[in-house]
């Protein structure tokens, strides 16, 4: 893809540092989020702000959003000032967030009546993943649109690859985060089990995080929560979001997934709690204080 108008909407923990890969890559690149201090250093950089995502339509050719709700990706995408409306025709819409399946299909439906592609683009690899450039990107769409838009995706992700139309890269991302919840749960239960039989968690790490049991969890998050380090990679109410969301899609599919409730049910715990905004990792304060 030659050089291009790239607008980036949503510049949280991770939104911020994909687009500095875009920045840094020599896109001009256009910028809005709800709180315009998250954009400085962006700005700083070179990119340009704008006042809204309409503005944004109105001036780049491939648009990518990061923002943390369905509700907010409808509200940025739908109506007389959002995306869809305003985007000219030929434009490429990437969502990057972790949204519902049924909604991408909307988007695309939309966004193609109006000669416009859509791309739902879901990632994984949290906070690291984004500050390093090595996120796994999941996608939906079609493939004329998606090869468009690949070398962008490229300057974000280590892993790109097209899972079918529309919502199918929501709906690898639900089987992403399904295998994650499991993979947590698993580890600080390990966690709770080996500090309860006496063992030194961290030197116990050097055996199992390196045979059969290893996994992102066991090398990344489990050290943080030993540190007491709870500040969020990825939120426990983003988290929560999805766990939702892929309870949804199970019940309209008719299938039963226990581990997935059981993981819903502990992370609404911890929402409850007042834990929403730690980081995924804090599930280890339920086991310490015996709230599970």
């Amino acid at each position: 893809m030659s050089q291009k108008t790239v607008g980036f909407i949503g510049l949280g923990v991770m939104g911020g540092a994909m687009a500095g890969h875009l920045r840094a890559s020599g896109e001009r690149l256009l910028v809005y989020t709800r709180t315009k201090s998250k954009a400085q250093m962006l700005l700083d950089a070179g990119a340009e702000w704008r006042d809204s995502p309409k503005q944004i339509a109105q001036e780049c050719d491939v648009i990518f959003t990061m923002v943390g709700y369905p509700s907010d990706v409808e509200e940025i995408y739908f109506g007389p000032e959002g995306l869809i409306e305003n985007a000219r025709p030929g434009t490429i819409l990437v969502d990057t967030t972790t949204s519902r399946p049924d909604l991408a299909v909307r988007i695309y439906e939309a966004a193609k009546a109006r000669g416009i592609g859509a791309l739902d683009a879901p990632v994984s690899g949290g906070d690291i993943g984004a500050k390093n450039a090595s996120l796994t990107i999941m996608v939906g769409g079609d493939e004329t649109i998606f090869q468009r838009a690949k070398p962008l995706l490229e300057e974000m992700g280590k892993t790109v690859i097209r899972q079918g139309s529309a919502g199918a890269g929501q709906h690898t991302k639900m089987a992403n985060q399904i295998a994650v919840a499991g993979s947590l749960l698993g580890a600080v239960e390990a966690v709770s089990y080996a500090k309860n039989a006496g063992l030194d968690v961290s030197r116990i790490l050097l055996s199992i995080a390196n045979g059969s049991a290893q996994s992102w969890q066991l090398s990344n998050n489990v050290p943080r929560m030993l540190e007491g380090d709870f500040g969020p990679g990825f939120y426990v109410k983003h988290f929560l979001k999805d766990l939702r969301i892929a309870l949804d899609s199970a019940r309209t599919m008719k299938i039963e997934l226990p581990m997935l409730t059981l993981a819903e049910q502990l992370f609404a715990k911890m929402a409850a709690q007042g834990m929403g905004d730690l980081g995924t990792q804090a599930i280890y304060l339920l086991y310490e204080r015996g709230l599970v």
